[in-house]
């Protein structure tokens, strides 16, 4: 479970939907049933239901940060972009026309400030890089204890997937992502990536193509540590 906390994010959009209001006390609103229980959350949330849309961040925050992780690849910053992502999306509350799905909308505002931290992070070590050797890498390995073979095979597991996808390009990756980890279907992801869906297959195919060929080894990694 990630530790970003529901409380952190409505923490941040209770202060600044109190320096907009001048109010601490939110408005209420009554959640009617709807097909789309997103949908009816929104609408309340619009209205000023920081209730409402604290379940929104509850229902998602897991997804949106495991979603950001696997573009940055650092678990601090992922936290960071996630928080981000959900206030952004409540300063936005009531521009979302439901033309498309909360759910599309959300993981749209999410992979666009994923994107712009990745530009922050080049920018930053291109500087640092006139002076300084670049050890954040070094810096984020975890060392992890030996805890037997299960964790230690689930820990070669996840080193490789994350090791494969990190190289991806960033369209590959993105679109990989949405479609296997999260399950959003291939019009989702168009609508999330602003490209045709006939761009999003082709990612897919390709995406899919190149992990296959990295992670081959694998099976035989795992079966060497049973």
């Amino acid at each position: 479970m990630p530790s970003l906390s529901s409380s952190r994010v409505m923490a941040s959009v209770v202060g600044l939907s109190s320096a907009v209001t001048g109010q601490t006390a939110p408005r209420k609103a009554r959640v009617q049933p709807q097909a789309d229980p997103d949908r009816a959350l929104v609408q309340a949330a619009s209205v000023g239901d920081l209730d409402a849309f604290e379940t929104l961040v509850r229902r998602y925050q897991t997804r949106v940060v495991n979603y950001v992780l696997a573009i940055v690849r650092d678990t601090g910053e992922a936290e960071d972009v996630a928080q981000e992502t959900f206030i952004r999306a409540h300063r936005s509350l009531g521009r979302f026309r439901s033309e498309s799905s909360f759910k599309t909308w959300l993981y749209t505002i999410a992979t666009n400030t994923a994107r712009s931290a990745l530009d922050r992070r080049a920018r930053r070590k291109r500087v640092a890089d006139q002076s300084l050797d670049d050890d954040a890498q070094a810096q984020g390995a975890e060392r992890v204890p030996s805890r037997g073979p299960d964790v230690e095979t689930a820990l070669v597991v996840r080193e490789a997937i994350d090791s494969a996808l990190a190289t991806l390009s960033d369209d590959l990756r993105v679109a990989v992502v949405l479609r296997d980890v999260e399950g959003l279907d291939y019009q989702e992801i168009a609508d999330v990536t602003d490209v045709p869906i006939g761009t999003v297959e082709s990612r897919i195919f390709r995406a899919r193509r190149q992990l296959r060929t990295l992670l081959r080894p694998l099976k035989e990694t795992i079966h060497a540590l049973r």
